[in-house]
């Protein structure tokens, strides 16, 4: 089921099967000069983003993945087999696009692309030892750049003394100056010990991210939204990164066209959120020891990332009304709760 076929060049509306990966749409749309924002890296599925909400390198040009979503063929609890959109089965559109795990199977999806040509990609290596100064520097700036710049931050262990912090920076543009003037605010937060620049294409930038080595044991991660990170927000965020406990901390600029969608329009209700941020780790318990403080700075949690499924997590998942809405279209369509992995809904039917 990875099938990628475009039904309307005019309208650039291309049907995607769930079981392809990003960067093989990214590869197939490339011909026809479009792309459709789908996250960090190509190995990502479509079914898992596309249901969840879709954070990617285009942003906040673009919006989130689901806001490109305009049809999507489901199975539901009893077998049966609908097409969900706008115009059929409205409500279920709705929920699907932010919490389809919780729903039903979506088998394919409709997606409008995005025009787009070269684009200026940069990887910055920064000196990040003073965490929490960093991190609120990186923010002013990813968080007042232009539409056409999209920005995600990672930081790893501790070397020794030293914090190292990686900028992946897309700009939807193929003027140098464009370029220049997009990534040198970026480039001027602290010293850098290594950078690459270069014009590319999309699929070139979700092939290039996609991991190198497969990952081994169980992994712990929590993921939260941001509507802003504030200096206790940053100085919670540097004591877990200077921990050492989180393997990897990156944060995802938001904003843009994501925050131009009613937060009622979707089931991924959080809008107003500024950052995506997320820590990787192996034991929960000592994670969660360095993840509270911050956890009481977040203004959501995104269910992509977080490994913390159990019931109190909902309602830092989907505010009060929305949940409410998840819950009648539950009992709806899957009041046996056949499907109950992920966030499971069942604690509020």
């Amino acid at each position: 089921m990875h099938r990628i076929d475009v039904l309307d060049e005019s309208t650039r509306l291309v049907r995607v099967e769930s079981g392809a990966s990003w960067g093989a749409v990214a590869t197939a749309l490339h011909p026809y000069g479009w792309a459709i924002t789908s996250g960090d890296h190509g190995a990502v599925g479509v079914g898992g983003l596309a249901t969840a909400g879709g954070i990617g390198l285009l942003g906040r040009e673009q919006g989130l993945t689901i806001d490109r979503l305009r049809a999507a063929d489901v199975v539901l609890a009893d077998g049966r087999r609908l097409r969900a959109s706008a115009d059929e089965h409205p409500e279920l559109f709705w929920g699907i696009r932010g919490a389809g795990f919780a729903l039903g199977v979506v088998t394919a999806f409709e997606f409008t692309a995005g025009p787009v040509g070269l684009l200026g990609h940069a990887r910055l290596v920064h000196d990040a030892t003073d965490t929490a100064e960093f991190l609120q520097d990186w923010a002013a700036v990813a968080g007042s750049a232009p539409r056409d710049t999209t920005a995600f931050l990672t930081i790893g262990q501790p070397y020794g003394r030293k914090v190292i912090a990686q900028s992946t920076i897309l700009v939807d543009s193929e003027d140098p100056g464009v370029i220049r003037d997009r990534l040198q605010p970026f480039a001027d937060l602290a010293p850098s010990p290594a950078q690459r620049v270069g014009l590319v294409d999309y699929s070139d930038v979700v092939s290039e991210a996609g991991p190198s080595s497969p990952a081994y044991g169980e992994p712990v991660s929590r993921s939260g939204l941001l509507d802003r990170l504030t200096p206790a927000a940053a100085r919670a965020a540097a004591r877990l990164v200077t921990s050492g406990e989180s393997y990897f901390f990156p944060l995802r600029a938001m904003g843009g066209a994501i925050a131009d969608a009613d937060p009622a329009d979707t089931a991924f209700a959080h809008r107003s959120a500024a950052f995506q941020v997320v820590a990787t780790g192996t034991e929960p318990d000592v994670l969660d020891r360095y993840w509270e403080p911050l956890r009481s700075q977040l203004s959501g949690l995104y269910v992509s990332f977080e490994t913390d499924t159990r019931p109190e997590r909902l309602a830092e998942a989907f505010p009060p009304d929305t949940l409410a809405r998840l819950v009648a279209l539950k009992r709806r369509y899957d009041p046996r709760n056949l499907f109950h992995d992920n966030f499971d809904l069942a604690p509020v039917l």
